[in-house]
């Protein structure tokens, strides 16, 4: 990223790895407070990310820090085996962690594969590492691809209504339209329970110098009724090779009352998951429904009440106007063609 866009704190110091710890900017109370959350072994890191001290892609870069620091404690093992038994098992806890957003399963079973390479090597934790920051440097890259693409389809003067926080998806594709000279602005649904859109994106979108505008998750189908929006654009935590895109729960009643409008409905992901053909190949996601009884540390239900917390929905293809990927925008209907991995010989 490059000037005259200023890229928010969410982007450039969420995830810091320190000679001891992996400190995570901590988005539960961000911005009202800015707090980092101290991890000084991988299970730290595993229980942050499990209560939600970073979400969207954040965890990527969590988990692929909590795992430089189990090899740090991997290279004073005396044998190869006591090593690889480490790390495999660092592995499978931050694999367990959140299983709807493949970015973590991504990034784990590659380093896991890469570590085990060079598991007798001498200086492991530093091997680690490096492999981890070139896997930072790539996720940064097919950030800014996808943002230059998804910001084709924003028009100069553009009002786009997101859900929860994008990260790097929505912010990416936001700074190049406005390098382009396009003039836009930007409604944040609230998104409870955790309320990342209006604390999360509409600060971060402020920071770029964009008007940020913040609404409740019921006000979405009126602003659009009242003609106050002109894209509905969010992240997708993953999406299938059907076209089906799995996103904050949320999503999909936004995508319903944008088609009922004719508003476009572009969703971001920088590559579809290959290995999902369709939802069912997808884990969902459920959290305590205590949760949704909560808003920022403070019961806000009634004790006589029980809550329900699916993390995702999926919205359909047909619901969908495209998918902008680090490869370029599609169709949903040719996800499959593009993405898919050719079948074994």
């Amino acid at each position: 990223m490059v000037d005259p866009v200023t890229m928010p704190t969410l982007i450039a110091k969420s995830i810091l790895l320190e000679e001891e710890m992996v400190r995570i900017l901590d988005r539960r109370i961000f911005p009202l407070k800015t707090e980092y959350v101290d991890c000084r072994d991988f299970e730290d890191v595993a229980v942050a990310i499990e209560q939600m001290v970073t979400q969207s892609s954040g965890p990527f870069f969590a988990a692929s820090a909590g795992f430089v620091l189990a090899a740090r404690r991997a290279e004073v093992l005396l044998t190869v085996n006591e090593r690889l038994e480490l790390l495999s098992r660092a592995a499978e806890r931050l694999l367990r962690t959140r299983p709807t957003n493949n970015n973590i399963r991504n990034v784990i079973t590659s380093l896991l594969a890469e570590a085990r390479a060079v598991a007798g090597e001498e200086k492991l934790g530093e091997r680690v590492e490096a492999m981890a920051r070139q896997a930072w440097a790539r996720q940064h890259e097919h950030s800014r691809n996808l943002g230059e693409n998804a910001a084709k389809l924003i028009e100069d003067g553009d009002t786009i209504l997101t859900h929860c926080w994008g990260e790097s998806g929505i912010i990416d594709a936001l700074a190049s339209a406005v390098r382009a000279g396009k003039r836009i602005k930007v409604i944040c649904t609230e998104t409870r329970p955790y309320l990342q859109g209006s604390r999360l994106t509409a600060h971060s979108v402020a920071e770029m110098g964009i008007e940020a505008t913040v609404i409740t998750d019921s006000m979405a189908a009126h602003a659009m009724d009242r003609g106050m929006v002109n894209k509905l654009m969010t992240a997708a935590d993953r999406v299938t090779l059907s076209g089906h895109v799995i996103n904050k729960v949320g999503t999909l009643q936004l995508a319903i009352a944008a088609n009922n409008f004719d508003i476009p409905f572009v969703a971001m992901v920088r590559f579809p998951d290959a290995k999902a053909s369709t939802p069912n190949d997808v884990r969902m996601e459920e959290r305590d429904g205590e949760e949704v009884l909560h808003c920022l540390g403070m019961r806000t239900a009634t004790p006589l009440a029980r809550g329900w917390y699916p993390a995702f929905d999926v919205t359909p293809p047909r619901l969908v106007s495209a998918i902008a990927t680090a490869a370029g925008v599609f169709a949903p209907t040719m996800i499959r063609d593009r993405f898919a991995e050719p079948a074994a010989a």
